[in-house]
Formats: C-alpha cells, structure tokens, sequence
C-alpha cells in the first residue's frame, strides 16, 4: 500500500535523487519482503503480471458497482489472483533471480486459480457436502493446497514471523490433545481442519478476507490514483510551506506529511522510506542528530496507522469485527490521533528552541498559495469521501465514487491530468500495492480459525485475568504487552485481527466495552514498530539517517509518549474517544486537560519550556502532565497545582540564564 514517488517531479530532482533513491529501495528490500520483487521492463511476463492486476482491479471495481459474487466465490476469486501474482512477482528465496520467471512459481501461480477455479465449478456441490460437513476427496485436495500456498505465498512477500505463528497454530489444532494444562483440547483430525479452513467462512476465507476483497483493495486503488494524480508530492508541498520556515521546521514538516501519507498508507515501513528520503537529510541539514531525525520519521509514520479517515484500512476490519458505523469508529480515532500528533510535534519544537534550530531560507520553500491554487483540486476526491462515510454511504459506495471522482477531478489540470496508461497503471500499482495485505487477511485467517475451532481465544484471555489477578489496571499492562508482542514485525491490519482475537477479550471480562477493547490493543499492536528491539519502523528511519538503529528506536519511544498513555486513558475515560456527546461539557473538558496534559508532558520528555527545566521540576511536570490527563477534577486540580509550580520557575527565571543555557546547548 506504499506511495512510490509521483511520475511529474521535476527532472533535476529526480536527477539529484537517483542514487540516494536506490539506497532506500535497498534498505526497504532488507527489512520489508514485500519490496523484494522481481522487475521486468518488457516481454511476456511484463505483460501476463500487467494483465493479471489489472483484470483483478476491474473486477474488483464492477464488483463495487453491480454487487459482488457470493461469498465463497469472491473471496476465492480475490486471493487467488492476489496469490498467482505473489508466486509470479516475489522469489522463493533472498538470491534467486529477479529478472527471470521460475517453472515451480508458474506452476505455483497455476495452482492458486485453480483453487478458485474448482469453488466456482463445483460450487453448488461444496454448499450441500458442508451443510452436512461431508467433505469429499477433492474438497480436501484442494483444501490442503490453498492451506500450503497461503503459508508459502505468506513467507515470501510478509515473512517468516506470521507464516511461523500460523504453523504452530494449525499444529496446536492437530495436536491439542497433547498440550498441557490450560490449553488442552481433544485435538482436530485434518480433515475437518482442512475443510474448515477451505470450505466455511471461518478459516482463510472468513472476515478479515472479506474485508480484503470488498472495502481494503477499493481504498488501496483510491491511494494509487491519488499518487498517479500527483497527491504525495501535494502532501509534501503543503507540508514545506505550512513548516518549512517555522524553528525547526523540517522536523515539523515530517511530522506533517507523514501524517497526510499515513493516513492513505497502510505501510508505516514505506511511509518511512517514502516521506523520510526527502525530510530526512532536510532534518539533519539544519542541525538534528541522526538519532532524532530518524526517530521524528518514524514516530509521524507509524501514527498515521491511527488516523482518520483510513487508519492503514484497519478501521473497515474494525467496523466489520464488531458491527459499527465507520463513522463511528473514525470519530472515535480522532481525537486520540490528534493527542498523539501533539505530542510528536511539541517535542519536536522544544528540541529546535532548546538547540537554537532555525526553518528553511524562505527561497527554498514553495508557495503555500500557488500550490493550493494549482493542486488544491486533489483534496476534493477525499473530501467527497469523507463526506459520503459520514453520511451512511457504504465504504464500497464511497471508494468506488471517490476513484472515479479522482480521475475526472486530476483532468481540471494539465499538471495532474491522467490518461488511459496513467489509469491503467494506477489500477497496477493499487493491486500491486494489495498483495501483501490480501496475503495479511488470508493467513491471519489460519490464526483465527484455529482460535474459534479450539477455543484458544477464551483460554488465553483466562490466562491474562488470572496474571491481572482481578486489577483492571493489571490487566490492561498485560494486555498491552501482548499486543506488541504480537505486533512485532508485523503490517497494521494483520496486527489489529491478531490482538483484537487474542488479547482484547481480556479487557471485555473486565467490563471494558468491546470498541474501547479494540482500540487499546490496535494502539498498543501498531506502536510495536517503534518499540525495541524489532522496531522496523525506527530501524527503516535509522537506514536513512546513517544514525544508530537502537538509539533512533529510543528516541521515537520518547516522541511517541503520549501514545502510550493516551489508550490508558480512554479506557477510564470513554468522552475521549467522543462516544457520548450528550455531555458535551465534560467531553470538551477532558479535551482541554488532555491538551495540556500532552504539551507539559512533551516539555517534561525534552527537560525544555520557555529555558532549561531541573531535573526536579521535569518530575513535577511529568506528573501534572499525567495527573492532567487521566480524567477527574482532583486530578485536574492536583495537575494544574504541579505545572503551576514549574510555570513559575519557567515564566519567572532570569532572561540572562536563559540565553545562557540557549548557547551552551
């Protein structure tokens, strides 16, 4: 789902930016699989690829517009284009070929249409054999493959981490009557695993594919023609003349960008590299260490998982999984998003007032009018976009029209027009972009089969009341932990499935209700790519900085504090995820707190306000910050009391010591 760069930049950037371009293609090749593809320029396979994706993108958009097929027919008919062109696109392995086809990954692609070709031949006889679960020998033939490609597509363009999970799930099904304790189950035979998974829509082709096939790859082709347009460098110009020449403002305007780009981006590693090519060197040119550089790319990447209108597209499975509005859930996000974005930005400024940091030259900067006035045409799309999900339209309703939109929209300019090879590539580039989350959906769907088939899911939420020992407050650090364990390496949608199956029931014993639930492990799952020791998100940022990866991971833990609390606290305090607007004063009231809540605590993070603040005081300040944030007025009145204190040290000091501090840094 990554943004590649627009094909209308200018000549001499892409001249100057060539070399340093392949650096980072390489470094997203090393800690992404999904980069690691094979590249034809021309010939029969250029063509067979071409094809394949744009034949599943015209699909997929009839689909939107006429109604999909039933269900089993389309979630086949999805993922198995979607898995022909992994096998055909990505290796088996790190050094084989990328320029030549491989017989067994023919045969491999051949094979996956041939999964869905024998739902779509013997439909009417799969429906009546499962109605009475009676599974024939072909029935499981196929069942076994689709099991085996999916394990082996998975590997290639995702990686090791899931694929493994996956297998010790289906063997912890095989096997469940050898397991110890708690997690002993009488044990599957593979039969009624292997249909399961094929022939129900509770295994590999249950929710989360479903998702995939009708909401996810609609927004994933509206993010393809908005880059095809010219969107990311709009973003990026945007972002240079709102910032560009504020104190420290390169920072600022990656913290900006990455924040437009990861809204529609379902990668935080490709937001990384994409938005961080260009801010990066910018950050370090007026005067931030590699470290922090890197860090402020990745912490703005990774928060664009969390903010509306798209989430990374995790906010459809949400809205599906637990049966709300979009709407719903995107207002919810806001507000969090908001919190956490204040906290990066604020962090960020104090580090370039404390340094002395100045923008850049006003020369270097583009006109904020002009491109508005030359690109501003480009929001409209997802304006009427956002309008259309508030509004009650379907998200399929909505995508579909907001990629039409853009097509006609990008034609008001001859800079941003597109033509029948811009539309046709877009359509490419979206379900290129899709395969590594439709592959995502499909092998969570092993995880999730297993964990309803055997009851695991109830078993592990017992096991994390019985460490929570009946404390709330336990159980949400336990909970947490989980979460990022299990969202360690892994993209934003496969993260959300994992913990909202494994780990949020927990919270829902506790009488958290079941969206607050969500929320807190998808925050906690997402923050994972910025949280040592496999924080990719920080590792791709340090790639680009040339600073220490573990240094720059430490660093974006610190810009993302508030991220970490913020869940904490609209699980005591639900009006910050804006659910009951009937008592419109208190929510406005937690939102004021908060707000002051998350500026102390960036001043307290970076030991810097209006000068220098001691040691003592920074502590004073972390806690009114939190005492601030967690809602309750003898919480706010003892927070308000606190900051007053370190107010006083800052508003009252000296002016000389300042300027001293200031040039001693």
């Amino acid at each position: 789902m990554s943004l590649k760069p627009h094909k209308n930049h200018h000549k001499a950037t892409e001249n100057t930016q060539q070399p340093e371009q392949k650096d980072h293609l390489k470094l997203l090749e090393k800690l992404d699989n999904e980069f690691r593809y094979r590249q034809f320029h021309s010939g029969p396979w250029k063509f067979i690829i071409s094809l394949l994706a744009i034949s599943l993108a015209a699909y997929q958009l009839y689909t939107a517009y006429m109604g999909p097929l039933d269900a089993l027919k389309h979630r086949s008919l999805h993922i198995g284009v979607i898995m022909a062109l992994v096998f055909l696109l990505y290796p088996a392995y790190k050094r084989a070929s990328r320029t030549k086809m491989s017989v067994i990954d023919v045969i491999f692609a051949l094979l996956s249409l041939s999964i869905t070709g024998y739902i779509f031949v013997d439909y009417q006889g799969i429906i009546d054999r499962m109605f009475i679960f009676a599974p024939n020998f072909w029935d499981l033939f196929f069942g076994g493959l689709l099991i085996l490609l999916v394990l082996e597509g998975s590997r290639r363009i995702i990686g090791w981490a899931l694929t493994i999970i996956s297998i010790l799930f289906l063997l912890y099904a095989y096997f469940g009557n050898y397991m110890p304790g708690l997690l002993k189950h009488s044990g599957k035979p593979l039969e009624e695993l292997i249909a399961y998974m094929y022939l129900t829509t509770e295994g590999i082709y249950g929710t989360a594919l479903a998702v995939s096939a009708s909401y996810i790859i609609l927004f994933i082709l509206f993010g393809a023609f908005l880059n095809r347009s010219g969107m990311g460098q709009f973003f990026n110009d945007v972002a240079m003349g709102m910032a560009g020449g504020s104190t420290g403002g390169p920072a600022k305007v990656a913290v900006i960008s990455s924040g437009f780009l990861g809204s529609i981006n379902g990668s935080a590693l490709a937001n990384v590299v994409t938005t961080g090519a260009f801010t990066i060197p910018m950050m370090k040119r007026v005067g931030y260490r590699p470290e922090f550089a890197g860090a402020v790319e990745a912490a703005a990447s990774v928060g664009g998982q969390i903010i509306p209108p798209v989430m990374g597209a995790a906010a459809f499975i949400m809205a599906e999984t637990l049966g709300k509005p979009y709407s719903e859930i995107a207002i919810a996000a806001i507000l969090p998003a908001v919190l956490y974005y204040l906290g990066v930005i604020m962090i960020v400024h104090l580090r370039a007032k404390r340094r002395g940091l100045l923008g850049l030259p006003k020369e270097e900067l583009p006109n904020l009018k002009r491109v508005i006035l030359t690109s501003g045409h480009l929001l409209i799309p997802i304006v009427v976009l956002i309008y259309l999900l508030f509004t009650g339209r379907t998200p399929i309703f909505a995508a579909f029209f907001a990629i039409v939109l853009s097509v006609v929209v990008a034609a008001f300019s001859k800079k941003t027009r597109m033509g029948i090879r811009d539309i046709l590539k877009a359509m490419e580039d979206g379900v290129r972009a899709a395969l590594s989350v439709a592959m995502s959906t499909a092998i969570v769907g092993i995880i999730v089969g297993v964990t309803t088939l055997t009851g695991l899911g109830a078993k592990l939420t017992q096991s994390i009341l019985v460490l929570g020992q009946g404390s709330l407050f336990l159980t949400l650090i336990y909970t947490m932990i989980a979460s990022m364990i299990m969202g360690m390496g892994l993209p934003s949608i496969p993260t959300y499935i994992i913990t909202s199956t494994l780990a949020a029931p927990a919270l829902l014993q506790m009488g958290v209700p079941p969206f607050v639930s969500h929320m807190f492990v998808f925050y906690f799952g997402i923050f994972a790519n910025i949280t040592p020791p496999v924080a990719l998100a920080a590792f791709a940022g340090a790639g680009i900085s040339g600073g220490d990866p573990n240094k720059t991971g430490i660093q974006a833990l610190r810009l993302a504090l508030a991220g970490f609390i913020v869940p904490y606290v609209f699980v005591y305090s639900n009006e910050l995820l804006l659910q009951d607007l009937s008592h419109w004063t208190e929510t406005l009231w937690v939102m004021v707190t908060s707000i002051i809540g998350v500026i102390a605590l960036s001043a307290a993070v970076e030991g810097y306000y209006k000068s220098q603040i001691p040691i003592l005081l920074r502590l004073i300040a972390t806690a009114g910050a939190l005492t601030l944030i967690v809602p309750g007025m003898i919480t706010d009145i003892i927070g308000f009391a606190l900051l007053g204190i370190v107010a006083i040290q800052q508003y009252w000091k000296n002016p000389k010591q300042n300027i001293q501090i200031k040039e001693g840094i």
